[in-house]
């Protein structure tokens, strides 16, 4: 994950060659990395198991150190511990799975509601207003061009205009698209979200950390597809709404 200071804020993007996943922004993708870490641990439990058995019965049970095959049709035992064994193992990993899962469909009491919607190709975003009488705002959020990206900026996911939301706060992210199937997936957060049209895809959402997070659209919608980034900025609940009334007052 890479981390550069651009204009004195924190940016989340990935880099060359990365193996492992960004950073969490949000309970939600802790709570995928830990389920991640376990499952892997799960998983490399097994294959060496499975491994050793192989060797084991490969070396041992071979024609050369076997010249007479033993005489059996079933070994009842052995059969009724490789059944009960594995299904042991899947009630092991549905428990956290089934919890992550809840977790992920979670909806809580939310404080702000945000819009999303997709187009060929960019985002259009809906705010709410908690200063002036305006119910919301909308703006339309473009990648940026390549002749007008700051000095170590991110080619191909810059945008001109970000989506600010405030720092330790339940948001409920309302996603539908427009025209065709998109999706709004930013890595640090957790979320990958079809936005489907005559459809209203729904998702809440606790930032814990400042900072830009960079995404893009994860549905191929047309000939643009590659050119819809996301970038999300987490500030401060004050700077927030300073923001918000100035997108009002444009």
């Amino acid at each position: 994950m890479t981390k550069l200071l651009i204009n004195n804020i924190y940016c989340d993007a990935a880099e060359p060659w990365q193996l492992l996943t960004q950073d969490p922004a949000t309970a939600m993708m802790t709570g995928i990395i830990h389920f991640h870490n376990f499952l892997l641990c799960v998983i490399i439990s097994i294959g060496i198991s499975v491994g050793m058995l192989l060797f084991e019965t490969l070396w041992k049970f071979n024609s050369n150190a076997n010249k007479v095959p033993a005489k059996f049709a079933h070994a009842s035992f052995l059969e009724i511990g490789w059944t009960i064994l594995p299904a042991l193992i899947l009630l092991f990993i549905a428990g956290p799975s089934f919890t992550l899962l809840y977790a992920l469909d979670e909806t809580c009491s939310k404080t702000l509601v945000i819009k999303i919607i997709g187009h060929q190709w960019y985002w259009t975003y809906e705010i709410p207003n908690l200063i002036s009488g305006v119910e919301y705002s909308s703006f339309d959020s473009y990648m940026q061009n390549t002749n007008d990206l700051l000095f170590g900026s991110f080619r191909l996911l810059e945008v001109d205009q970000k989506l600010l939301v405030p720092l330790a706060t339940h948001i409920s992210f309302i996603i539908t698209s427009a025209d065709v199937l998109h999706a709004w997936a930013v890595p640090s957060f957790g979320v990958k979200l079809d936005a489907c049209p005559g459809r209203l895809a729904h998702i809440t959402m606790y930032f814990q950390r400042e900072g830009a997070f960079y995404g893009q659209c994860s549905e191929i919608c047309g000939s643009g597809h590659g050119f819809m980034p996301i970038v999300v900025r987490v500030v401060q609940p004050d700077v927030w709404l300073r923001w918000a009334d100035s997108k009002v007052s444009a």
